[in-house]
């Protein structure tokens, strides 16, 4: 499936560390083999309808549309739900 990073997404992708940006850059190009795709979890309440994956302390928030997948946010857990 086609992966779309937001401009939000990709200005956060941009300033995480480097060795994070590589861990995210995998999880990334996971989401293209989505439906099979280990380690994602379905938000709740405000958020329900997106999902996350994560890597460490990280997480990859993105939301299914029919032909694409689209990340929405990345960021540290600190406060990563928050807004």
């Amino acid at each position: 499936m086609r992966v779309v990073v937001a401009l939000e997404a990709t200005d956060q992708y941009v300033a995480l560390p480097s060795s994070i940006r590589a861990r995210v850059h995998a999880l990334l190009r996971r989401l293209e083999y989505w439906p099979r795709v280990s380690g994602v979890k379905a938000l709740r309440g405000p958020l329900a309808g997106q999902y996350r994956m994560r890597t460490g302390d990280y997480r990859v928030q993105f939301q299914l549309e029919p032909d694409q997948i689209v990340v929405v946010k990345i960021g540290h857990r600190d406060g990563f739900y928050d807004d």
